[in-house]
């Protein structure tokens, strides 16, 4: 037994926690009340559901049942009463330590310790499929995390996007569910030609002509890049050369040459594409589908766009209708505050209508749409989350959507607010927040607040390498330990025969029992992370077991004289590192070996 590091990848099926400490309370506690009807002391009746919870308090033991509550009215009997009858029964089980019958008729569980070592065992040798549940039940859903224009840099909220939403599919897929992870991108529009014209100006002004941009042109740094990459790979063949000649042939009064526009919007938009594409892969966030929201506007084999069969969809099943030369849809019929225009009276669409028909892509592909979706949207998009569940429904799938609404990051260094950018004078974008914090740093910070909760994040302290950076805390608990585990292998200090319960009959410390504690909390915080989409809780995990370790490495000696409870402990220690590079690697964050 002990430490081995063979045991560090090994893999168990999805169902290896069936027999999580959880199910095995629940279990004892529903026999035992079956137990009790057959013999007659308790009548028939069904039991309920969700009877076995974690106490408010650590003090009331390590697990609370209240199924006396839920079958009072059921058997005619007092709550404390049954309680008391059922603790008497279960006080005898092997795995439970105290058992008390509290207030109006909780049944309060402390367990025993063989059966928290038993978690240090499960935590062993279960690697990265432990504390796994099955919540998703293999249902399909959908997240879209980052929705961009691909006419600037991401930005630092991008990033809070970037790192909430891929913490939330390794949550959601160790939770049983299949995942497609998407990015949108907004490159249909105006702006896009005001993105193709901007970087134009900029490309004659290399060519030494004076130019002015225009208000509502991007007045950026980056145009100036693009330009000049597109100036670098091209020349000035858009001025003088056979291009212009037969991009001037097809110019109209009073508008740029369509295909020289056309060349600048295209080259712009790969070069950009190209540059969110090279940031997410840098930092590890992946993508399976990223999604063009101009292919929304374009025919398909049946002749027409995918806006117009949506458009035709709705009016086919009566809730679009005609007023003052617009196209309405009936969007209070589903519960939204008001009507909501689709067409507008010119016969140009509102931004709705592509949203809408995105939204049944994602249900609807032809190799397997998605049962639900998840968006994660800024805090201002508050008002459409109503209409767009109602097109939905409208559309024939009610209650598929669930939207997350993130707040904004507030940037400070040293305390103080920083709004620009020290290299450009401009917006900080991601990739320098990137490159000055490191991808650690940044993700793991971003997850340390519920989404809902504004982040005020400081530069400074996430560089800081001491306890007070929570991110570094984490990560040096790990390397510790992977430390301390090269000394204990240098000395010899190993043992390649199967783990068993009796070789860890020493833990008994109480920052032993502590971390076996918590261990077995793992799975209820990665089940409730995933149902309320808040993966910040896992963060909040890795500080706790982060803190339980140095306490436990503080008060017993690891590498001790005595072999046997030496042993034992570095398959705690092990136990540990395995747990805490599973919440890294479930948050998105390294679990380093050295630091």
């Amino acid at each position: 037994m002990g430490y081995n590091r063979k045991l560090r990848n090994r893999q168990q099926t999805p169902d290896s926690r069936e027999n999580a400490m959880r199910q095995q309370i629940e279990a004892l506690v529903s026999q035992t009340l079956l137990s009790l009807m057959v013999e007659g002391v308790f009548s028939k009746v069904e039991l309920p559901q969700d009877f076995i919870e974690r106490p408010r308090e650590k003090s009331h033991g390590d697990w609370a049942s209240t199924i006396a509550l839920k079958l009072s009215k059921a058997l005619g009997k007092n709550p404390r009463e049954i309680a008391e009858t059922i603790a008497a029964r279960i006080a005898t089980d092997q795995r439970i330590a105290q058992i008390e019958v509290a207030g109006p008729g909780f049944i309060n569980i402390t367990l025993a310790t063989p059966a928290l070592q038993a978690e240090i065992i499960a935590a062993h040798s279960q690697g990265s499929n432990y504390a796994r549940n099955n919540s998703g039940a293999g249902r399909r859903v959908n997240v879209e995390f980052i929705s961009a224009n691909p006419t600037g840099p991401m930005h630092v909220g991008h990033g809070r996007w970037a790192a909430l939403g891929n913490a939330l599919c390794n949550i959601l897929e160790h939770s049983g569910w299949q995942v497609t992870r998407e990015f949108y991108i907004n490159d249909a529009g105006h702006q896009m030609d005001v993105f193709a014209n901007s970087v134009l100006l900029r490309y004659r002004e290399l060519a030494g002509e004076q130019i002015n941009i225009p208000d509502e042109f991007y007045g950026g740094s980056y145009i100036k890049d693009i330009a000049q990459t597109i100036w670098d790979a091209e020349g000035d063949i858009w001025l003088t050369g056979e291009k212009t000649a037969s991009a001037a042939a097809e110019k109209e009064p009073g508008t740029e040459w369509p295909v020289r526009l056309e060349h600048f919007r295209e080259c712009a938009y790969q070069l950009m594409l190209e540059d969110m594409q090279s940031l997410c892969q840098r930092i590890e966030v992946p993508f399976d589908i990223w999604f063009s929201e101009r292919t929304l506007y374009q025919a398909t084999e049946a002749g027409i766009s995918p806006i117009e069969r949506m458009l035709e969809r709705l009016a086919e099943r009566g809730y679009l209708y005609e007023q003052d030369g617009a196209t309405w849809f009936r969007a209070t019929e589903f519960a939204d505050d008001k009507d909501r225009v689709l067409v507008k009276s010119d016969g140009s669409y509102t931004y709705f209508c592509p949203d809408i028909t995105y939204h049944l892509d994602k249900l609807e592909r032809n190799n397997g749409g998605s049962e639900y979706l998840i968006n994660i949207w800024g805090a201002d998009h508050h008002g459409y989350v109503a209409r767009m569940q109602a097109a939905l429904a409208a559309s024939g799938h009610p209650d598929c959507l669930r939207v997350l609404l993130g707040q904004l990051v507030n940037l400070y260094r040293a305390g103080e607010a920083v709004r620009m950018s020290k290299r450009t004078g401009e917006m900080v974008t991601f990739a320098e927040l990137i490159d000055e914090v490191g991808a650690d740093a940044t993700k793991y910070l971003m997850l340390t607040r519920s989404s809902d909760q504004a982040i005020d994040f400081d530069i400074e302290a996430a560089k800081r390498a001491d306890a007070s950076n929570p991110v570094y805390y984490v990560q040096y608990a790990h390397a510790r330990i992977c430390s301390l585990l090269r000394k204990a292998e240098a000395q010899g200090l190993t043992s390649d025969h199967p783990l068993e319960a009796s070789d860890l009959a020493g833990l008994v410390d109480v920052s032993e029992l502590e971390l076996a504690r918590i261990f077995g909390r793992l799975e209820e915080v990665i089940e409730s992370a995933a149902r309320d989409l808040a993966p910040n809780r896992l963060t909040s995990y890795a500080e706790e077991l982060a803190q339980a370790f140095h306490s436990f490495y503080t008060r017993c000696p690891v590498l001790t004289e005595e072999r046997g409870l030496a042993l034992a402990r570095l398959c705690l220690a092990e136990s540990t590192r395995s747990v805490l590079a599973l919440v890294l690697g479930l948050i998105g964050v390294q679990a380093p070996e050295r630091m």
